[in-house]
């Protein structure tokens, strides 16, 4: 709506103003030189009023094109427009008939000059700020919806409520070692692209995406669209970008027999959000803890033996939408804070029976381990596990289980680290 009524004050104000200089004899006086340099006959009634349509016609478009087009593409398409009204007049003059292209030209820079002006206000800078400040790392319609909006654009940091979803390759340094570099560049790309498309294209803000690394916002800039609050979304987000990085991995193996070991972190709470950097670096983003806890657990997921790893606030807010279950329960030394970690299995009530059955098994298998009854988490794990299917978290809490019952069950230092973050 925003932009809808700029167009039609730019382009009421700019028609208003070659009227003027139509009625006072100015477009008459700047065609005449023109018409002597063709040397082409007077024009008729007709063709005056065809050409001082095609001006007001012309001054709209260019405005319309303004709005959207950065300054830099604005001059070129314009001056291109300017020849092909010149080429337009000389092609009627050999066939003798003038066309006088001094009203489509005067509406060009009448336009363009429209644009210019506008831009230097509150409201015609406020485009062309956040698109420097977010570029294509918002959905289209979601952009829009930040420009028609009434956000400041200079963004000085406010405390925003959202998701963060860290998408992390662990094997990269492999890949590295055996791939050629351009192999090692098409793949990570071919990666990085899949991953980012799918995520902005579910309404995530690319906030990352260097390297190996990809970070997500949800709920942030703006709130998440629909009933779907953002720890919902990026809950759901990580489980179908699971099923479409496994798709990518099949075409990595044919095409240079490797695979990527992507891991995926999800926390939710409170965060900065704000405009960082300056005009040649700056780009919205968010800090925090939250956000830093994001990126742990990616990196822990190996060692669970998990695809994702969630955090305590975003389980509790996706819980309506997907299915998950129990991780770990970390604490901090010297706190009594308690933190409870899950891994996210598929959309709500999609497990098929089986899988049902083996996650309320694997919960119910977590519950006695902490109750340090061995012998029946044991009983439970096992029943947890599905013949021919590999569980690499269940095969965790075996092996932890073991070591419990010879009194080994100390935290390894990456479980000491991710503790220490809480």
């Amino acid at each position: 709506m925003r932009q809808i009524k700029s167009f039609l004050l730019l382009t009421v104000s700019a028609c208003a103003v070659l009227g003027i200089l139509f009625v006072v004899g100015g477009i008459e006086s700047v065609s005449a030189p023109w018409r002597n340099l063709i040397q082409a006959p007077a024009p008729t009634a007709s063709a005056r009023l065809f050409s001082l349509l095609a001006g007001f016609f012309l001054v709209p478009s260019v405005v319309w094109v303004g709005l959207r087009a950065s300054t830099r593409e604005l001059y070129p398409l314009s001056l291109a427009a300017t020849l092909l009204t010149l080429g337009a007049s000389l092609i009627g003059a050999l066939y003798g008939s003038f066309l006088s292209p001094a009203p489509g030209v005067a509406g060009i820079i009448l336009g363009v000059f429209a644009i210019l002006i506008f831009r230097q206000t509150e409201m015609g800078s406020r485009e062309p700020v956040l698109r420097r400040l977010f570029g294509q790392r918002l959905r289209p319609e979601i952009f829009r919806r930040l420009v028609d909006g009434n956000l400041p654009v200079d963004f000085p940091g406010e405390m925003h409520e959202a998701s963060v979803l860290v998408c992390t390759v662990h094997n990269h340094v492999e890949l590295m070692e055996v791939l050629k570099p351009a192999d090692y560049v098409a793949l990570m790309n071919l990666y990085l692209r899949t991953a980012s498309d799918f995520l902005v294209d579910v309404g995530g803000y690319l906030d990352e995406c260097s390297g190996e690394s990809i970070r997500v916002i949800f709920g942030a800039p703006l709130p998440a669209e629909g009933a779907a609050n953002h720890a919902s979304k990026a809950a759901r987000a990580s489980i179908d970008l699971v099923s479409r990085l496994e798709e990518l991995n099949r075409e990595c193996d044919n095409r240079w027999q490797k695979r990527l070991d992507f891991r995926i972190g999800v926390n939710s709470g409170s965060m900065i959000a704000a405009a960082y950097g300056g005009a040649r670096v700056g780009r919205y983003s968010v800090s925090g803890p939250v956000v830093e806890f994001a990126r742990h657990l990616s990196a822990a997921c190996a060692q669970y033996g998990c695809r994702i790893l969630s955090g305590p606030i975003t389980y509790e807010m996706a819980s309506e939408t997907v299915e998950g279950r129990p991780i770990d329960l970390l604490q901090r030394a010297g706190s009594r804070r308690r933190v409870e970690l899950y891994e996210f299995l598929a959309p709500k009530n999609s497990l098929s029976p089986e899988r049902e059955r083996s996650r309320d098994q694997f919960w119910k298998g977590v519950i006695l381990f902490r109750e340090r009854k061995w012998e029946e988490a044991i009983k439970a794990f096992s029943s947890a596990r599905i013949p021919g299917i590999p569980d690499k978290v269940l095969d965790h809490y075996l092996e932890r289980v073991e070591r419990a019952r010879r009194g080994e069950d100390e935290p390894t230092p990456e479980q000491a680290l991710l503790a220490e973050a809480v």
